[in-house]
């Protein structure tokens, strides 16, 4: 298949026709779709292969929840230290070259993770398969920013996250189904071996990029990049709601394996695998996002998704499994949903280094996946499965104040509008139109705008959140 590292050659002069961006309905989108919706699957059934499978490790090698639990930390901890570097590098030598060598290196990391003799070996080799892994979401989304219209951005974004809960989901089941019969150890074998099936669709699929124009690594640039993100108040809010979303995920499902294999549940490994078919909810929601955005709007859809997500937690804190199941389900699917906007919004806002701003999305996306697990685990031994609903829920917290902040900063922006516009208008007795107070700018065509209005960080953030 042709790779995308045509565009390091410079060209001398302009092309005379620029390939149109890949638009629904067209081959060249479907086959951008099921690509990165494989690369997805591959991503998450890696990425989270040890989770459902905690209690067997634990058990096997002698260690505690807290300490199994490291095999998940470690893995999203490495990828958060990883995607940023790795966006700069996308960059340099192309989206599709740095995706297909970061899938090759999970999987191969993925066949010797079997072999681990014990807990620190395990740990090492799920710390590198992060890395490896990093690759994927540092250049996925900035893909489908370059290559895809506009207008179909979200429905594809949505698509990639719903191929990651496809993985997540199937990755779950596998092992958890797979360790029951032959132990762990084959169980992760089996999903090395899924993702390597992934990979090689992956590689086939992809159609060469079009729009990519390839960057020198510039370490300076690079830091001017990330500082002028990390300065945008809507890219700070967007960073925030990933971290929080993703902590009340990661605390959940990294120890629901242990609430579900305890009293007064007693579940198998196979069968807690299996409660990960609630997956298909975030397939589902995720994909959806885009049609939820159209009409409720960015913040009203963010709004849902936190209030489900905080529904379903407060059920899974029950001794009722139909109730678990139930929060469980309404977990997932208001979590997918608020994932998919957040992201696809950073992309989307994000006129230079959109691979950077995606990139610090996936770095605090994962960074609170981190520390879930890790805080979760902590809370889960200390009070039990009413801890870790308590984290949640000051996690869920800090996501509608968010939402409420760019709400107020979208109405206040908007009024603001509505004043200068006032003031512009010739009224109705005749008489000239009161001047403007503040100092005024020009566009190129002449026109007055005043400058109040002129784009920032903050008012970008309450225009954009829709």
């Amino acid at each position: 298949m042709p790779s995308d590292t045509g565009a390091l050659t410079p060209h001398v002069s302009a092309p005379a026709h620029v390939p149109a961006k890949h638009a629904p309905g067209e081959p060249g989108y479907r086959r951008v779709l099921l690509a990165l919706f494989a690369a997805g699957v591959a991503t998450f059934a890696l990425l989270f292969s040890t989770q459902a499978l905690l209690p067997a490790i634990s058990a096997d090698l002698g260690v505690s929840p807290g300490a199994a639990s490291w095999t998940v930390s470690a893995t999203t901890a490495a990828l958060a230290l990883a995607v940023l570097p790795l966006s700069a590098v996308s960059e340099r030598f192309g989206r599709q070259r740095t995706m297909t060598w970061s899938l090759a290196a999970a999987v191969l990391l993925g066949l010797a993770m079997p072999f681990a003799p014990d807990l620190g070996s395990l740990v090492a080799l799920r710390t590198l398969q992060g890395v490896a892994i990093a690759g994927i979401p540092a250049s996925a989304i900035a893909f489908i920013a370059d290559e895809v219209r506009a207008r179909a951005v979200i429905g594809a974004v949505g698509l990639f996250v719903a191929g990651n809960s496809i993985g997540g989901m199937a990755g779950r089941i596998l092992t958890g189904w797979t360790a029951n019969a032959w132990g762990w150890r084959t169980a992760l074998a089996a999903v090395a071996a899924l993702s390597l099936l992934c990979a090689v669709a992956f590689r086939v699929l992809l159609p060469r990029a079009r729009h990519f124009t390839a960057a020198p690594l510039a370490p300076r640039a690079l830091a001017r990049t990330v500082r002028g993100h990390l300065s945008d108040g809507l890219m700070r809010r967007l960073y925030a709601i990933g971290l929080l979303f993703m902590t009340v995920f990661g605390s959940v499902y990294t120890m629901i394996g242990y609430r579900l294999a305890g009293e007064p549940f007693g579940l198998s490994a196979g069968l807690i695998g299996s409660v990960f078919v609630i997956y298909l909810v975030g397939t589902g929601s995720s994909a959806a996002a885009g049609r939820l955005v159209a009409r409720l709007g960015r913040r009203g859809t963010l709004y849902a998704a936190a209030g489900t997500t905080a529904a379903g937690l407060l059920l899974t804190i029950g001794d009722s499994l139909a109730a678990v199941l139930t929060g469980l389900v309404l977990l997932t699917a208001g979590f997918f949903a608020g994932h998919a906007v957040a992201s696809a919004s950073v992309s989307h806002a994000a006129k230079t280094g959109k691979a950077q701003a995606s990139a610090l999305y996936q770095v605090a996306y994962y960074v609170g996946n981190s520390a879930g697990a890790t805080a979760g685990a902590i809370a889960f031994h200390a009070v039990g499965w009413h801890g870790v609903a308590v984290l949640g829920l000051v996690a869920l917290t800090g996501v509608t104040g968010i939402t409420i902040r760019a709400t107020l900063l979208a109405t206040a922006a908007t009024r603001t509008a509505a004043r200068e516009q006032a003031r512009r208008e010739p009224r109705a007795s005749g008489r000239a139109p009161v001047p403007a107070i503040r100092p005024v700018r020009r566009e190129p065509t002449g026109q007055p705008i005043p400058a109040g209005l002129a784009r920032s960080a903050e008012s970008t953030g309450a225009e954009t959140i829709r």
